[in-house]
C-alpha cells in the first residue's frame, strides 16, 4: 500500500514538473475535466479559501469585478453575492468548457450579474477602465507572457482599482512574490497589502489614482 501511494505521489511531482516546464512556453491552463479539482478549497491554508479571498477585498454592493483565469467559478459566485444585482462579475476564461460549467452554476442560483468572456489574458479583448477590482487566483503562472496579461488587467481597471493575486505553493504553477512584484511593477501597478506567508499568500496591486 506504501508503495502504491509513494508511486502514485511520485507520477502526481513528475506531472507537474512537466506542467510547468511546458507552461513556460505555451498556455497549459487546468483541463476543463479536472475542473472539479480546482473547485475544492485548499485544506491546508486559509489564505486559498474561497471566503478569505472575497472577504480580503472589502467588496461593496455595485463594484465591478474581474474573475481572470475563473476557471469553474470558485470565485465567480461569492463575488457576485458580495456586489450585488447593482454590480457585475465578468467571468473570463480560456476555455468554453470551464465557463459553461459556470454559466451551470449561476443559473441555478439565479444570478443575472455575471458575464462570461473566453478569452486568454494579454489577448486586448477586455474593455478599458470598467473594473473597480480584479482577481487571479493560482493563474499567472499558466499564462507564458505575464507582462502583456497583467498591462491588460491594469488598463481594464479604473484608477485606484485593486488586483488580487493568490499564489500558492501547492499549485504546479506557483509564482514567488518576487517575480509577480517585478512583472507587475513593470506593468505600473504598486504594492498594496500582503496577506500571508512566503508560501501561501495573497498579495493586493494597486492601480494608481491618476494614471
Amino acid at each position: 500500500m506504501i508503495q502504491i501511494l509513494l508511486l502514485l505521489v511520485t507520477v502526481l511531482v513528475v506531472a507537474g514538473l512537466i506542467w510547468r516546464l511546458f507552461s513556460r512556453r505555451h498556455e497549459i491552463p487546468c483541463p476543463s475535466w479536472l475542473g472539479w479539482m480546482v473547485e475544492m478549497d485548499n485544506p491546508f491554508t486559509k489564505v486559498n479559501r474561497a471566503k478569505t479571498i472575497v472577504e480580503l477585498l472589502n467588496l461593496e454592493p455595485g463594484m465591478k469585478v474581474l474573475d481572470a483565469g475563473c476557471g469553474p467559478g470558485r470565485l465567480t459566485l461569492p463575488l457576485a453575492e458580495a456586489v450585488g444585482p447593482q454590480g457585475m462579475v465578468m467571468a473570463v476564461d480560456l476555455q468554453e468548457g470551464m465557463l459553461a460549467r459556470v454559466r451551470k452554476k449561476v443559473q441555478n442560483a439565479g444570478l443575472q450579474n455575471v458575464q462570461f468572456l473566453q478569452a486568454g489574458l494579454g489577448m486586448g479583448k477586455l474593455p478599458q477602465s470598467c473594473f473597480d477590482q480584479a482577481l487571479l487566483v493560482t493563474v499567472l503562472g499558466e499564462i507564458p507572457d505575464q507582462s502583456a496579461a497583467l498591462k491588460e488587467i491594469y488598463a481594464a481597471l479604473k484608477p485606484g482599482g485593486i488586483l488580487s493575486v493568490t499564489e500558492v505553493i501547492f499549485d504546479p504553477h506557483f509564482q514567488r512574490r518576487e517575480t509577480i512584484l517585478r512583472v507587475a511593477e513593470a506593468s505600473g501597478f504598486m504594492e498594496k497589502n500582503f496577506f500571508g506567508r512566503k508560501l501561501a499568500y495573497t498579495i493586493h496591486l494597486e492601480k494608481a489614482a491618476r494614471d
